[in-house]
Order: structure tokens, then C-alpha cells, then sequence
């Protein structure tokens, strides 16, 4: 039995949206049992009418608006810091929260630990490929200034996450640049590009934003700060395609049937760009697996968010990270 621990607190929508999701999981998954992070009033319920769920009551919540670092010190009953050390006790094998980023990352970081040698953690998702293939994009906001060493190590976690998740035998790393070619970037860049030519990682070249989303390479490394602004220009290019469809929509009843024509093939790309059928963003090089949902998170994102916890677990994610880094 693979048991994941979900805080159902400090997220957008209301703990209930959260329930509905972790419900749907234990339904999906007869080897899945969850530890339910959150008041008395609300997981205590919801695990007594529930089998394979327990209940860790908690008295605090840390609030999107908080600073993280100070929440997460000051609020030692908060869910998620409650939430990350019950990992940390071995009382779950992973941990799923839709909760602030900050918090999650400060919480996950120190609570349940970095494994041996790792520098720092990383944000990571699969972006779908107009070849078929996903995209293994990290890091994604946790770090947004690394020097070449870490670069090499989030290469070596990248493709760690693509083996033993999406099945690639040997993982094809990009580095986010503003060209192809090998003398693009900044000096930065430029150095990132020779640690990992160095790094026995796997590096095939310089990847455009062009390739985010084409399944050139099978994993891209970028730093922080520029993997944030990528993931959030995705996700706004998607929100004003839609809203521009559905503005069109209203514009002639060709148009309306079209659109109604479209609808299913509409929700599916808009669910492949939310990352909803991931649950959310892995934490690499952490002692256990973590997966970050959105703050507007929805109930099948919590359900897929608590069975990739499961599955990173049964598939030795965590071991395969570190077994990758020792290669750094």
C-alpha cells in the first residue's frame, strides 16, 4: 500500500474541491491509502467515511498572501508543514498540495529534505509535444538564480523524472536559449551550455521557446526566473486563444457550430496546457516525491496530483534522481 499525504488547506478553492479529488484517487487506485492534512472539522468526516483514509488534524492554514519562509517558520501546526513532516516520519511516501508555491517549496524543502548532494530543488512538468511526445521542463520558479553546477544536476533530474514516469530510455536534454546555435546567450547561458557538454547528462544542444512545446528534445533546463516567465507566457497564450474562440463563437451561428464541433477537442488541449492530467508541478530532489497543484486546482487535478505522487513513488523516483546525480 503506497500512502500519500494531501493538504486539503491554504488552496484557492474550498477543502471540499480538494475531498472530491483525493475521494476520486482512493476510487481509481486499490493500492493508494491517503493521510488527510487539514482541520478537524474537515478531514475528520471525510476519513470516517472513507476507507483507506486517516485523518492528520492541524490548526493552522498558511494563506496564499503570506510571506513563505516567515509562515512556514512562525505556523509549525500549518497543514503543509504538518503535511511535509509526516513524509519526513515516514508516516506517507509522498505528499501532494495545492497550497501557496512558496510555502509548499520552504515546507517540502525543510520538512521532508533534499537528498545527499543535491543543491537545489526543482520545479518540474511535462508540456505536451505537437509530436506526441511530452517535454520534461524544469525548473519552473524554485530557483531563480543557479550557477552551471546546479543546471547540470536539474539535467540529470530531468531526464531521472522521464524514465521512470514517461518511459524514455535515453532522454534528450535542451538548455532554454535564444537561439540553436552554440554561441547564443547571454554569458550566463553560455556557461550553462559548457557545464552541460561537460555533465555527461545527455545534452543535445541549445532549445528555442519554439521547442517548448514541439517535442524536440525530451527534457529543457532552464533557470528559475526564466522557466517561470516561459511556463507563465504558456499559460496566458492559451487563456486569450480560448477567450478569443469563444468571442468568435458569438459572432455568427456558423461559427457557434463550429465551435460546438470543437468542444471536446477544445477541453482537451486547454486540459493538456493546465497540466490537470499531472496534477500538478514534481519537486525534484527531494527525499520523497512532491507534487504542486495549482492554487486554482480542481478536483480531477487533485485526484491525477495524489496517483502521480503514487506513481513517482512506485517507480523509485526519488532513488533514480540520486542514483542520476552521483553521475554529476
Amino acid at each position: 500500500m503506497t500512502t500519500i499525504c494531501v493538504d486539503v488547506m491554504g488552496a484557492d478553492k474550498e477543502p471540499a474541491v480538494l475531498l472530491e479529488g483525493v475521494a476520486s484517487a482512493l476510487e481509481a487506485d486499490p493500492e493508494l491509502s491517503v493521510l488527510v492534512a487539514g482541520a478537524a472539522d474537515v478531514v475528520d468526516p471525510f476519513c470516517a467515511s472513507h476507507d483507506r483514509a486517516r485523518a492528520l488534524v492541524t490548526t493552522e492554514v498558511i494563506a496564499m498572501s503570506e510571506h513563505p519562509a516567515q509562515a512556514v517558520r512562525k505556523k509549525k501546526d500549518a497543514s503543509i508543514v504538518r503535511a511535509a513532516a509526516a513524509v519526513h516520519a515516514g508516516e506517507a511516501d509522498g505528499l501532494f498540495s495545492a497550497g501557496s508555491t512558496g510555502a509548499v517549496l520552504t515546507a517540502a524543502t525543510f520538512g521532508v529534505g533534499r537528498l545527499r548532494g543535491i543543491k537545489r530543488p526543482a520545479l518540474s512538468l511535462p508540456f505536451p509535444g505537437v509530436s506526441g511526445r511530452p517535454t520534461v521542463f524544469l525548473d519552473m520558479g524554485a530557483n531563480a538564480d543557479v550557477k552551471p553546477d546546479v543546471m547540470v544536476q536539474f539535467a540529470h533530474m530531468g531526464r531521472a523524472y522521464s524514465r521512470a514516469v514517461l518511459g524514455v530510455e535515453d532522454p534528450r536534454v535542451g538548455l532554454l536559449c535564444n537561439g540553436s546555435e552554440d554561441t547564443k546567450g547571454s554569458e550566463m547561458a553560455l556557461a550553462y551550455h559548457a557545464a552541460l557538454e561537460a555533465g555527461n547528462c545527455g545534452f543535445a544542444g541549445n532549445a528555442e521557446g519554439t521547442d517548448l512545446l514541439a517535442g524536440t528534445f525530451d527534457v529543457i533546463v532552464a533557470d528559475g526566473f526564466t522557466g517561470n516567465v516561459a511556463l507563465k507566457s504558456i499559460e496566458g497564450t492559451g487563456k486569450f486563444v480560448i477567450s478569443r474562440l469563444k468571442a468568435a463563437m458569438g459572432e455568427s451561428a456558423r461559427n457557434k457550430i463550429g465551435m460546438a464541433l470543437l468542444a471536446g477537442s477544445l477541453k482537451g488541449l486547454a486540459a493538456e496546457l493546465s497540466g490537470d492530467q499531472y496534477g500538478g508541478a514534481v519537486l525534484l530532489g527531494l527525499r520523497a516525491p512532491v507534487v504542486k497543484g495549482h492554487g486554482a486546482t480542481s478536483a480531477r487535478a487533485v485526484c491525477q496530483g495524489t496517483l502521480a505522487a503514487a506513481a513517482a513513488v512506485r517507480a523509485g523516483l526519488t532513488q533514480k534522481i540520486a542514483d542520476a546525480c552521483d553521475l554529476a
